[in-house]
């Protein structure tokens, strides 16, 4: 929330439900979205059975956010997504994810234990995204607090980050003004990280011209 606000926004909480009307009637009164980060997403939700490294789900959530993500994406209005967010914008809109890193024998620790704050690894941004306005540079240090990761890409999605050892740290809609995920925690950065701040700054920016109507 702190961070919303740093960027100028208001935060407003969405509770989990599993009305199904929940997710339009939710968006009739916000400007954009932001998903943060949290538990795994049930893997039946993208047409696997769990794995063993499958960790604990939140069914109501799963189901809000995915609906929400559809409906956002229908309207054009700003989505960003943090961590489990960013999965949750690829498994609503037809990707997947890794269940558990352990099955692509990952090279890099993507679950830190340094202070939330703290950049751990690195990442590789693509010049000419829309991340690469937040986060100029074409390596970045970022924190690091995740077991699963985005493996196909939805339709109509790029990549915009890669950790050094290929496991995908942001990906972005090549079709919207403003859908976005990243695989890191800005909201824990923005104090001391000016790209993050910069980021949650852009967010609300186009939130801002989606109330007003623009398109672009």
């Amino acid at each position: 929330m702190e961070a919303v606000i740093s960027g100028g926004g208001l935060p407003i909480l969405l509770p989990a439900s599993d009305d199904n009307e929940a997710a339009a009637s939710y968006l009739e009164y916000i400007d954009g979205l932001l998903l943060p980060g949290g538990g795994d997403v049930d893997p039946l939700r993208f047409g696997q059975e769990p794995k063993p490294g499958s960790g604990a789900i939140f069914p109501e959530r799963d189901q809000l956010e995915i609906q929400l993500v559809q409906a956002a994406q229908d309207r054009d209005l700003p989505v960003l997504g943090i961590c489990r967010g960013m999965q949750v914008i690829n498994i609503a809109l037809g990707g997947d994810i890794y269940q558990d890193l352990k099955e692509v024998g990952s090279a890099v620790k993507h679950m830190q234990e340094a202070p939330r704050w703290y950049p751990t690894h690195s990442v590789r941004i693509e010049k000419g995204t829309l991340l690469a306005e937040a986060y100029p540079l074409a390596e970045r240090r970022v924190n690091s607090f995740h077991h699963q990761a985005v493996k196909n890409l939805a339709p109509g999605f790029r990549a915009s980050a890669w950790a050094p050892d290929g496991v995908i740290e942001a990906i972005e809609s090549t079709k919207h003004r403003f859908l976005l995920g990243v695989q890191w925690h800005p909201e824990c950065m923005w104090e001391r990280d000016p790209c993050a701040q910069e980021l949650f700054l852009r967010f609300t920016k186009a939130c801002m011209g989606a109330a007003r109507g623009q398109t672009a």
